[in-house]
């Protein structure tokens, strides 16, 4: 799985770690985060997210 980076503020969701503190479970694909998911860190959508290369 693909990880994503906020352009914000640099957080990088790694899906095989997940977001256990907003309670998204490892193995959990960025595109099956739900769409109010915001980063944890800045607090924007995932509209502010892209995939790493």
């Amino acid at each position: 799985m693909e990880k994503w980076i906020c352009e914000v503020c640099g957080y990088v969701y790694d899906p095989n770690v997940g977001d256990e503190k907003n309670g998204i479970k490892p193995g959990t694909s960025f595109e099956d985060l739900p769409k109010e998911w915001v980063c944890p860190v800045c607090f924007v959508g995932k509209e502010d997210f892209k995939k790493m290369e």
